[in-house]
């Protein structure tokens, strides 16, 4: 008698007709073998080996998806840290000096050897991370081995591509739990081929891929030593990024999480690099297909449950498409399936911990209390496990916090605009700028609204499009510097002439660094000396009043204080202006009404104005010489050799105005992907004593020639030479409020100047308590630094005085994606 209760099994034509997904589970064998083997109990890796050291806690590693236990992971002390540390350090020496064409090759083997056990980590990552496998499967991992096949070739050819640049030393790479294995390579990949060894942080939650790649980078022959992977929780991570034998840190995670660290590490002499926080705009117009929107939307946003920092989670519709667009995607949404991490027919996986889901589920109730009107993905939604359904809210504005703030979830915001300047208007509107995508028919205007975005990558027509050969970045609270291409190589390099610099620790008092305005220097008068009695009829030279000089006009200060400038020899020389914050005010906000425009000219007609400006200089080279001699004490002749490094170097970087302007990276991508240097906007610059003048030129040079425009304060102790030169730009066609000049103290301007939020990069030339405020006060809103922590350069030398560095901190890169398709198929 047949069982009444066992349930019934559809027919190949009952499937036909309902369309529905069968099971598709991906067996977790191979990878709970794996954890088995190691008794579910893991110490770190270091020096080719694992080390568990005694009395140390453990955390529990879970399965998202059914609250399985994994495994046991180690949580690190200091002494584990000093091992990690101390052990790259060792390796360093032996790993920087191997041959290019070695370290290329061991990169190779690591790819070979990736791909060998492609199927193990793309399981371990889904059990571990809750992610669906068809996406650790054919996204990951994938992407982690095209890492290190193209590293392998930077590797091989950087004697060639980066010849004046050297390795940094012990890499630390501090990692999230969102893409745990793909970013790992991120990292790893351009810090080994650049010849550093590297100490490893995974995410808290998410350990275990992390360490079966350490055991494979072994089993390649990967040196001990080279790549070790320690485990701990976040204050563990901010402790390796401190030790004092750590000269770089890459770091991927939050934005309130880079700012800490940037604080943290403030005059140390360590470089940084960090990929932040997003907010990024899906922008699509009235001319593109929807159908297309629709799928691309998907995975915009509900790609790896929306836990992607790069997420298209700002939805921005054209008014006239709104209501079609909104109500077909309601209709995908309810197609989307939620459910086990290692279902290959699934959609969406779970969120990584409990804490996610609490944050996630903070927001939309928030918007809803605020009147929002929320969508959501009821049915078919699993009852065990971190799921979250996809989510759609509208009726929101640009205050709410679900637009302002980054979710991280499946969670989507969808607002309109009317024009395509609203639409770039409100893609701006942002504390973030880590990408976005426009989506229409029309190039041009892709190309336009593209190049308009305040973002490192834009797509056009797709989203989340990602390669080894493009860097990945962002601009604004999204951080700064970049991941993948040759553009990812800088931060893990340093010119080839510069040691390390490692400043003393210094105090720094941050609240009242060089607060007080005019104390270092007060302007009494009697110091000028008395005047001598003249013949009755003798004629006083007319006296000549050195102004500040910004929008393109001699101003006074608006302190209406001046300061007094003396010679090498303690002679009183003459006054200048002593500026406060609010002269650095009308400085930026007379940059910002000139930027725009300058940043919009043609390359060619940016280098006439420069040319044009050393011509000018020409003219009055004698006049400039008897001036630098006088103040200085250098003589005539070596002030005239001055002079005339100044007029080569303007022509050297006039020169790079149309040549340094981007490329055409070569990615996987059927289309062209362009990367794009574009200018960072206004840089304040604080110039150093030594060589007034030429340090000046050096300095604001390479910025304008990109595009910037500049707020600069010249030499505190002799900016005469500088202020000569402001005639010269009046009579050099130089457009007004693209170079401004603020003279006074250079701590008092550059604490104004690093502390204002319209500003979007600070270089500093002065002392080390000096550049450790800078870096410390830049995290506010993660403007890009640049500083020489008290070290001097020689400014005559033309690799420390000129040269790509220059380049590369006038410049932010944006890669723009651009699809083809229309006659072969994609």
């Amino acid at each position: 008698m047949a069982d009444g209760g066992a349930q019934h099994k559809p027919s190949v034509s009952d499937i036909f007709s309902s369309m529905s997904y069968g099971p598709a589970r991906e067996s977790p064998d191979t990878a709970q073998a794996w954890l088995d083997h190691h008794k579910r109990c893991f110490g770190h890796y270091i020096g080719g080996k694992w080390v568990k050291p005694d009395n140390r806690k453990f955390y529990q590693s879970k399965n998202p998806a059914t609250g399985e236990a994994l495994a046991s992971t180690t949580e690190g002390q200091d002494a584990d840290i000093n091992l990690a540390v101390n052990t790259a350090n060792e390796a360093f020496d032996m790993w920087s000096k191997l041959s290019c064409h070695v370290r290329a090759r061991h990169l190779y083997s690591i790819a070979r050897n990736i791909q060998k056990h492609q199927r193990l980590l793309s399981v371990l990552e889904s059990l571990d991370n809750g992610k669906p496998i068809r996406e650790s499967r054919d996204c990951d991992i994938p992407l982690v081995v095209r890492h290190f096949y193209h590293h392998a070739g930077w590797a091989q050819l950087m004697n060639v591509e980066m010849r004046q640049w050297k390795p940094i030393g012990v890499v630390a790479a501090i990692v999230p739990w969102n893409f745990p294995l793909m970013l790992l390579a991120w990292k790893i990949c351009p810090a080994l081929a650049m010849g550093n060894t590297v100490v490893l942080k995974p995410a808290t939650y998410t350990r275990l891929t992390a360490l079966l790649l350490a055991e494979i980078c072994t089993e390649a022959g990967l040196p001990p030593g080279v790549f070790n992977v320690v485990t701990g929780t976040g204050e563990f991570g901010s402790k390796l990024a401190m030790h004092e034998d750590v000269d770089k840190i890459a770091f991927t995670g939050s934005t309130e999480v880079g700012r800490l660290l940037r604080r943290a590490t403030a005059g140390t002499g360590k470089k940084l690099s960090l990929e932040l926080g997003g907010k990024s705009p899906f922008i699509v117009f009235d001319t593109a297909d929807l159908d297309s929107v629709v799928e691309g939307l998907a995975d915009a946003i509900w790609f790896n449950q929306g836990q992607v920092c790069s997420a298209g989670s700002r939805l921005l519709m054209q008014e006239s498409i709104a209501e079609q667009l909104t109500t077909r995607l309601k209709q995908r949404m309810q197609c989307l399936r939620v459910g086990d991490s290692l279902d290959k027919g699934v959609d969406m996986g779970a969120l990584v911990d409990e804490s996610q889901m609490k944050t996630i589920t903070e927001f939309v109730e928030e918007a809803k209390s605020d009147g929002a009107e929320v969508f959501q993905l009821t049915e078919g939604m699993p009852q065990k496990g971190l799921f979250y359904p996809p989510t759609l809210i509208t009726n929101v504005n640009t205050t709410s916090r679900v637009v302002r703030e980054e979710i991280f979830g499946p969670v989507l915001v969808a607002m309109t605009f009317r024009t395509a300047k609203e639409a770039i208007a409100l893609a701006n509107n942002s504390v973030y700028g880590l990408a976005g995508s426009v989506w229409t028919e029309n190039l041009p205007l892709a190309l336009e609204v593209a190049m308009s975005l305040k973002a490192g990558s834009v797509w056009v027509n797709g989203h989340n499009i990602f390669d080894a050969a493009a860097g990945f970045g962002g601009y604004k609270e999204s951080g700064f510097g970049r991941d993948g291409g040759k553009e990812g190589l800088y931060e893990y390099v340093r010119p080839s002439w510069e040691e390390r610099p490692r400043p003393k620790p210094v105090e720094v008092k941050y609240k009242t660094f060089a607060a007080l305005h005019g104390a270092d220097l007060p302007p009494i008068p009697g110091q000028v000396g008395q005047s001598q009695l003249a013949e009755p009829d003798a004629r006083p030279s007319v006296d000549r009043t050195y102004k500040v000089y910004y929008g393109g006009a001699q101003k006074r200060p608006y302190s209406m204080y001046s300061r007094p400038i003396f010679n090498h020899d303690g002679q009183y020389v003459a006054y200048v202006g002593d500026c406060n914050r609010k002269d650095v005010r009308n400085a930026v906000e007379a940059a910002h009404a000139a930027a725009p425009g300058w940043g919009k000219r043609a390359a060619h007609n940016r280098a006439q104005i420069i040319y044009y400006v050393a011509e000018n200089l020409e003219q009055r080279r004698d006049e400039m010489s008897h001036t630098l001699s006088g103040l200085t004490g250098m003589t005539v002749e070596e002030a005239g050799a001055e002079v005339e490094a100044c007029i080569e170097r303007l022509f050297y970087w006039a020169a790079y105005s149309d040549k340094y302007g981007g490329t055409v990276q070569e990615t996987q991508l059927y289309g062209a992907t362009i990367m794009v240097r574009e200018p960072i906007g206004v840089i304040a610059i604080a110039c150093p004593d030594e060589n007034p003048l030429l340090n000046f030129v050096s300095l604001f040079a390479p910025a304008v020639v990109r595009g910037n425009v500049v707020v600069i304060v010249p030499s505190e102790r002799y900016p005469l030479p500088a202020l000569e030169l402001y005639q010269v730009f009046e009579t050099s066609d130089l457009p007004a409020g693209v170079v401004n000049i603020l003279t006074g103290s250079r701590d008092h301007l550059s604490k104004t100047l690093v502390e204002h939020q319209d500003v979007q990069a600070m270089w500093y030339f002065g002392s080390a308590k000096g550049s450790k405020f800078v870096e410390w006060s830049s995290a506010e809103n993660l403007k890009r630094t640049w500083v020489n922590y008290g070290v001097p350069r020689l400014w005559c030398h033309t690799r420390q005085g000129s040269g790509e560095e220059f380049l590369y901190h006038a410049t932010q890169c944006k890669n723009v994606w651009i699809p083809m398709g229309e006659i072969f198929a994609n």
